[in-house]
């Protein structure tokens, strides 16, 4: 069963289609390549939110769809939930 979904494989994220417990190896899919992918889970991520695909550091930018969404403002590794603990969005 597919988990998350990578819109494109330039993406740092994936975005969750049901809810993934802490400690889940998760499955996703790239929507581009066809191509899947797993992912161990380091924190619950709720249906719709974001998990990280790789470590991503400080004032680094969380790609999605291809596009800068935010800047990171907490250190996020691969497996964590993204969401406004960790993202900000570079407009503010």
């Amino acid at each position: 069963m597919i988990q998350f979904l990578v819109h494109e494989k330039a993406d740092n994220i994936g975005v969750a289609t049901v809810d993934i417990k802490t400690g889940e190896t998760a499955q996703g899919l790239y929507m581009d390549s066809q191509e899947s992918v797993e992912m161990k889970t380091l924190h619950d991520i709720p249906l719709g939110h974001k998990i990280a695909l790789t470590d991503i550091a400080v004032d680094a930018s969380v790609i999605k769809y291809g596009a800068d969404i935010g800047r990171v403002v907490a250190e996020i590794k691969a497996g964590e939930h993204v969401h406004t603990q960790n993202l900000k969005t570079r407009r503010w």
